[in-house]
């Protein structure tokens, strides 16, 4: 995808943070997007704010805990822009607790967004990537491959994230669909809740991640970084 202009992605989760800033890396190359959110009214807010060329957006409210909803946002995106190029696959949240305190709703919520979302956002955008000989991109993270305390969770939802892409991308390669797995280190965003500011500046910015997924929808065609990780290039200063 050398020349991604009026190409198309679909993002989950992307009204900010990660998703947003790949939005914007995408739409700045003349890529046609859908973001999607839970929320209507902020998922609409944002599209607006990305860009006010409608036919360059598409706000689409979406759960991908939800497989029909996934479906839907997939149909939404095909009758608006056409066809679909490229997946984000994006949408993730956390629970940090010490197993004592982990509750089932946590540990189910964390799941059924970071790993059963990406497939169900896969599976429902699987036809038309085939079509196109496009590219998934799921975002992982260094947590699934490195453990911590209190991340029992996380680690279990990223850990099944970066096997479920390393083995998806053998499952579509035939059909000339790539697919890659990113894992960010510590990133500027609102995930967990937190709120960036001047205090931040030394974590991945999602505008970081955006030219990463630019590079890669770029890359010649014969290359494909099945796994790729990131992380700030120095630690906070103490």
């Amino acid at each position: 995808m050398e020349d991604l202009k009026d190409k198309v992605a679909l993002i989950t989760g992307g009204t900010k943070g990660i998703g947003r800033g790949i939005a914007e890396a995408l739409l700045h190359q003349g890529m046609k997007v859908t973001i999607t959110g839970r929320d209507e009214k902020s998922t609409k807010e944002a599209a607006t704010e990305l860009t006010e060329n409608d036919n360059y957006i598409l706000g689409v409210a979406a759960d991908v805990r939800d497989y029909e909803s996934q479906q839907a946002a997939v149909k939404a995106t095909l009758d608006k822009f056409g066809k679909i190029d490229v997946l984000i696959a994006n949408a993730g949240l956390g629970h940090f607790e010490n197993i004592t305190d982990m509750t089932p709703q946590q540990w189910n919520e964390t799941i059924d967004t970071n790993l059963t979302g990406v497939f169900y956002s896969v599976k429902a955008s699987l036809e038309a990537i085939k079509e196109s000989k496009g590219y998934m991109i799921t975002i992982s993270s260094l947590a699934g491959t490195n453990f911590f305390e209190k991340g029992t969770a996380y680690n279990a939802s990223k850990f099944g994230l970066t096997g479920f892409s390393q083995a998806l991308m053998m499952d579509v390669r035939q059909d000339d669909v790539k697919v890659t797995t990113i894992m960010p280190g510590s990133v500027s965003s609102h995930f967990g809740g937190r709120t960036p500011d001047e205090g931040t500046d030394w974590r991945i910015q999602p505008e970081d991640l955006g030219q990463l997924t630019v590079d890669l929808l770029k890359m010649h065609p014969r290359t494909l970084p099945s796994k790729v990780e990131v992380r700030p290039a120095k630690p906070p200063k103490k």
